[in-house]
């Protein structure tokens, strides 16, 4: 069976194969020029995917590498605030240890509460710090709010919220980028949130008792609800028991004071203190309870400002001023805790925040590597390829020129 190719099935399938060399040659000379393997996503259907989801990837990192430095950022503003807050604590607890110095006069009281005020408007000052963007950083979520407004009768209240403002910086992380100023220095621990009352006392007795001091608050969670009861003996005077409200026959704790009536004693029950001074006639019941005007929780500038005011009282005896410089020494050093624990905590953050970026570094590397190992041509065996390519659309340009030339006529 004989087949018959006309001139015009010739001319068109040494036609075709010349353009489809050609088209061949010119994709490989595009593929030079750009420097992409891939131009289309037919040219490689898998490897296109692959890069599809590279590249998603990479702009995940990229914004995760974004919020990452906002993260840093924030967190670096606030440790450097909170550093400055520390310095300034440490100073004022030097000052109220001064002032609770026994030989200090109503002048050198006036000069310390002078100093401590400059200090109470550094630190109001510092707990309303704002970013660069004008966000107070210790407000919460209420970032255009001012956390920190002070009274008219010069005590403290807080304005944001407890929120912490947060970014995702990982796929499986979200990080707290803000802390709020209620926690670090708001809700610190009271030492001054027990009061004593006098329930029975005698004409001739010179017993002073002093306004109680949780100085641990650990040992301070066993101290009784109700509170306590002290109970001086009347037949041996500087003699006492401790009961507790919630069970006034118990005995909780005995004791008993020195003679000498110039000389002070400490009452310690459950890590709450209590001073003794004078001389107890006999008798004299006082109880030691959970304060009706004080809270658990005080701000660091309400804890100045309490002190300053009382080193500002011309009427303030010794014992009131020893008082409240004991008081005052422990709020300052659970303020100090409390900001060294958010210093901590930024801390750990900061250093999670490195982590998490130098993983990031590594993916983009090794995304990009895999993006460039799947898109760039190789331009070795591209330009063997295009040589080849080029040599074949020849040896079809002169097959079909010859090919076209052939005919019957030329044998007449």
């Amino acid at each position: 069976m004989s087949v018959r190719i006309s001139t015009l099935q010739a001319f068109e399938s040494g036609l075709s194969g010349i353009q489809r060399n050609y088209s061949k040659m010119i994709k490989t000379q595009e593929q030079i020029s750009s420097g992409n393997r891939i131009l289309t996503p037919g040219d490689d259907p898998v490897a296109s995917v692959r890069l599809i989801q590279l590249e998603k990837q990479q702009e995940s990192l990229n914004r995760y590498q974004s919020n990452l430095k906002t993260a840093q950022s924030s967190l670096t503003e606030q440790e450097t605030t909170l550093n400055s807050v520390n310095t300034i604590l440490q100073s004022v607890r030097e000052l109220a240890g001064q002032a609770g110095n026994g030989a200090l006069d109503a002048e050198g009281r006036s000069a310390i509460a002078l100093e401590l005020s400059e200090y109470e408007n550094q630190l109001l000052g510092l707990m309303n710090t704002k970013d660069a963007k004008g966000n107070y950083l210790f407000s919460g979520f209420q970032a255009k709010t001012q956390p920190f407004v002070k009274s008219a009768d010069g005590s403290y209240s807080y304005q944001g919220d407890t929120g912490q403002r947060s970014l995702k910086v990982a796929d499986s992380l979200t990080m707290a980028i803000s802390n709020d100023g209620q926690t670090v220095f708001g809700a610190v621990s009271n030492a001054a949130r027990f009061a004593t009352s006098v329930v029975s006392t005698t004409d001739n007795t010179t017993l002073r008792v002093s306004n109680p001091v949780v100085i641990s608050e650990t040992a301070a969670k066993e101290f009784p609800d109700a509170g306590i009861e002290v109970r001086f003996s009347t037949d041996d005077p500087n003699s006492y028991e401790v009961y507790s409200l919630s069970n006034p026959d118990k005995v909780l704790a005995t004791g008993k004071m020195d003679s000498n009536a110039e000389s002070t004693d400490t009452l310690l029950v459950a890590g709450v203190s209590i001073q003794l001074d004078g001389a107890p006639a006999g008798g004299e019941v006082f109880r030691v309870q959970p304060s009706s005007t004080s809270a658990g929780k005080q701000g660091i500038l309400d804890t100045l400002a309490q002190l300053r005011q009382s080193l500002e009282n011309s009427s303030a005896t010794s014992y009131d001023i020893r008082d409240s410089v004991a008081a005052a020494l422990t709020n300052i050093d659970n303020g100090i805790n409390s900001v060294d624990s958010a210093r901590s905590s930024i801390g750990a953050r900061l250093n999670v925040i490195d982590i998490t970026q130098t993983d990031h570094d590594n993916v983009l590397l090794i995304n990009k590597s895999m993006q460039a190992d799947l898109r760039e041509v190789d331009y070795a065996e591209a330009i063997s390829t295009l040589a080849l390519q080029k040599t074949i659309l020849e040896a079809a340009q002169r097959s079909y020129v010859q090919i076209n030339g052939l005919s019957l006529f030329n044998f007449m």
